[in-house]
Order: structure tokens, then C-alpha cells, then sequence
């Protein structure tokens, strides 16, 4: 699976946003950035399109930040995606026109398909919630000799 930079940075930001929904401030550019060493200056671009596609919303002023939009069990990978890099679940468009000429290209973008249908259903399967419970250290963990 290939993602862009973009994308995982924005990922990396709606997950600490994630994980500061208790705060009584919004969060900070800065200290997303800081946290969580992303390059400040994609988190300003990346920060307006999850807030384009209704996943973080911002205050403006000396107290102002980011917060989600929506609570963590509600926003999956594929939203965080879709709000980046725009829909991605169709075959390459080479393949897509030579299928209307060849059985070999049909059954391949029918194969690319699938294969793009089933990384989708994978990403909805994922909310920030679940990677937050992923990122808490197993206090129960024993070590067995």
C-alpha cells in the first residue's frame, strides 16, 4: 500500500488531536509539531483540508488550535485519506481503457479493483480510537522465562 507523506502526517495529527480531546484548550500547530515531529509547515496545509473535509475544526486567536470534529470512533483512516488525497478506489486509467479491448486488461482491472476495494474496507475498519487504544502501553504485560 502506498500512501503520501501528506497523508500519514495527517494522520499522525488527527491522532494526537486524538489524544488531547480531554484538553480545555484547543491544540496548538506548534505543539502538534513538536509532539509529534511533523514539519510545521505541511501541518498548516494538512490541517485545512481535514477541516475542508468536516475532521478537525479550529479557533482563531491567541487561544485558538485545532480539535476533531467528531468523536475518534468515528473517524477512520479512509476518511483521514479521502480528506487528502481525494478518492483513490478506482483501477489505473490505462488498464481501465485498454479492458474495453482485452479479456487479459479486463480481468486485471477487475483484480485491481478487488484488490483497491478490499485496502478501502481495511482503512474504514480502522478509527483513530482504535489506533489510540494500539498506541497505550500494555500494563499487563508479563514476561514468562
Amino acid at each position: 500500500m502506498r500512501l503520501s507523506a501528506k497523508t500519514e502526517y495527517a494522520a499522525i495529527a488527527a491522532l494526537e488531536l486524538a489524544r488531547c480531546r480531554a484538553a480545555a484548550d484547543p491544540v496548538r500547530l506548534r505543539s502538534i509539531s513538536q509532539g509529534q515531529r511533523v514539519p510545521e509547515q505541511f501541518l498548516v496545509q494538512i490541517l485545512l483540508q481535514l477541516k475542508a473535509a468536516g475532521i478537525v475544526t479550529s479557533t482563531r486567536g491567541a487561544a485558538g488550535g485545532y480539535r476533531l470534529a467528531r468523536p475518534p470512533e468515528e473517524i477512520t483512516l479512509a476518511d483521514i485519506r479521502g480528506a487528502v488525497e481525494g478518492d483513490t478506489d478506482t483501477a489505473a486509467p490505462l488498464t481501465a481503457e485498454l479492458a474495453a479491448r482485452s479479456r487479459a486488461a479486463a480481468a486485471l482491472a477487475a483484480a485491481w479493483d478487488e484488490a483497491s476495494r478490499a485496502e478501502s474496507d481495511a482503512l474504514r475498519g480502522v478509527t483513530l480510537a482504535d489506533l489510540l487504544d494500539r498506541c497505550r502501553p500494555a500494563a499487563d504485560a508479563m514476561y514468562y522465562i
